[in-house]
């Protein structure tokens, strides 16, 4: 069986194969999909793109917060197909609608944007760009070819705005509900459902995907109707659920009504610190119920138990809009492996200013299906793929 290092390899040889043929975009698909990696070093996901003429590869770290796609478009390759957007024409005005004064423009200028890194909070002026991406569907797999979409929009900025993305990274992918975000332009272009789903892969050796469109096909109807779902804050600056309250091992906390936001450029979940002191609190009274030996910290960690315990850890259950709708937080999701001896809780204090009481980090996502449905506002998650037999790389490979 070749490994998902390889299937990785023979899905963008395809892209290369077909590097001249721009195919007409006359069929509505399903879905789009782009191959995800975990960084090992960051801890970041990094999103596999083909764009430009000719056809050339581009990691972007994945950003749910994100207005637009942005990348340094200084790396040396020209591409035949990119042209600026003037400051005065429609899609800038779609690229600024949140901006004051976004109505004027100049003529014979350039239309500029703010793309924002969001792992350092970085803004600089980028100008805003349209070329083509190319992307995969199950009708374009089925006969071996690609297809394209012309007039992406998306921005150029700095080299200097590269500062602390993964090593190869050219920049970013917003997953946000603007009118520029990779979903919102794949849906107008291809005519797929304004929605995406996620599914990360917690190794740096197998693949997860980012799938924009109706998922169902790729994972099944048993897995996508067995969605657990909840309502969706859509924000400027991302996506966010409501939590009820917090549970461990079945005790609630007293906590109440604290609004969690999803990110995958945080790696582990984050509380405001009033909230994370009565959680570790209960969490350190039920590892001890559990008969859990406490370990030295190990940063940026602020619990650390020995791993000589054995895998069973108290179970975290963030309670949404009901007693019946939960997250559930356990195992690999919750707990991360430092060294030999010690395993240290994947929760951390964010600080007294963390915008967000709450923040649902990757560690806690990963080997989970969510699918942000964009037009209901409904978050749909899965519990853990593994206990149905399935991974994110398990299934990409069907289609590879």
């Amino acid at each position: 069986m070749a490994s998902s290092t390889h299937c990785f390899l023979l899905f963008f040889s395809c892209f290369l194969c077909f590097r001249n043929a721009f195919p007409v975009l006359g069929f509505r698909s399903n879905f789009a999909l782009f191959p995800v990696v975990k960084d090992a070093a960051t801890l970041q996901y990094v999103a596999r793109i083909s764009h430009a003429t000719p056809l050339r590869r581009t990691d972007l770290v994945v950003d749910l917060g994100g207005s637009f796609l942005w990348m340094d478009c200084d790396s040396g390759h020209v591409s035949s197909s990119n042209r600026l957007i003037s400051s005065c024409s429609v899609n800038c005005s779609r690229a600024k609608f949140n901006e004051p004064g976004s109505k004027s423009c100049l003529l014979n200028a350039n239309c500029n944007v703010f793309p924002n890194n969001g792992v350092t909070g970085l803004t600089s002026i980028g100008e805003l760009v349209e070329d083509i991406i190319a992307v995969d569907s199950v009708e374009m797999l089925k006969v071996g070819e690609i297809t394209t979409v012309d007039h992406f929009i998306h921005s150029c900025a700095p080299t200097f705005h590269l500062q602390g993305l993964a090593i190869g990274a050219k920049g970013m992918v917003g997953l946000g509900k603007s009118p520029i975000s990779l979903p919102s332009q794949l849906s107008a272009s291809i005519g797929h459902p304004q929605k995406f789903t996620l599914c990360l892969s917690s190794s740096s050796s197998s693949n997860g995907v980012l799938l924009t469109g109706n998922g169902e096909t790729l994972f099944g109807s048993k897995i996508t109707r067995s969605l657990t779902y909840t309502p969706l804050v859509i924000k400027q600056d991302g996506y966010s659920i409501n939590v009820q309250s917090i549970k461990i091992n079945g005790r609630r906390l007293g906590l109440s009504k604290l609004e969690a936001k999803l990110s995958t450029t945080v790696p582990y979940a984050t509380m405001q610190t009033s909230i994370y002191a009565t959680f570790s609190k209960a969490y350190v009274e039920a590892a001890a119920s559990m008969n859990m030996t406490r370990a030295p910290t190990v940063a940026p960690f602020g619990l650390c138990f020995s791993s000589k315990h054995g895998p069973l850890v108290p179970e975290i259950d963030l309670v949404l809009q009901s007693e019946m709708v939960k997250w559930r937080i356990q195992g690999s999701s919750s707990m991360v492996k430092v060294n030999q001896e010690s395993i240290c809780l994947g929760v951390l204090d964010g600080g007294m200013d963390q915008n967000s009481p709450i923040v649902i980090g990757g560690l806690q996502m990963e080997g989970n299906l969510l699918e942000f449905d964009l037009e209901s506002s409904m978050l749909g998650f899965s519990s853990s793929l593994l206990l149905k037999k399935t991974t994110c790389s398990s299934k990409l490979k069907q289609f590879m």
